[in-house]
């Protein structure tokens, strides 16, 4: 696989993030779905805590990457979702240091949304990789 960044102006690469991302010659495309901060079974943890649940989500991310065989570096897209921007922006190195010791810089979204999809989460996490 090949990428190259696409960044018309230069401030995103700052933040930890391409404007956008050309791929080719990719072999395999995992879509990861929104990762949040639950547990195993699916109960969510950290009630409050932005950092805490910012740093479990990115780990449930790169869980989802490794059972496909692959690391935070094969990502190319991540959208962030949140429900206090505010927030996330004043714990967001917590992510920006996760995607900087992989080297890697994705193409992403950040939405400020009313509520996930169970009660206190704060912060979702869904990520394109590829190979």
């Amino acid at each position: 696989m090949q990428r190259t960044a696409v960044n018309p102006v230069p401030w995103s690469v700052e933040l930890g993030f391409n404007q956008g991302e050309v791929v080719s010659g990719q072999t395999r495309t995992p879509y990861a779905s929104g990762q949040t901060a639950t547990s195993d079974d699916g109960k969510p943890l950290h009630d409050g805590d932005m950092a805490a649940q910012l740093a479990l989500s990115v780990d449930n991310l790169e869980a989802v990457l490794a059972e496909a065989g692959m690391t935070l570096a094969n990502l190319v897209r991540l959208n962030v979702c949140t429900t206090d921007v505010d927030l996330l922006l004043q714990h967001y190195g917590v992510l920006a240091a996760r995607l900087a010791a992989a080297r890697v810089a994705p193409a992403s979204t950040m939405l400020g949304v009313r509520r996930l999809a169970m009660p206190g989460l704060l912060v979702e996490l869904e990520g394109t990789a590829v190979e």
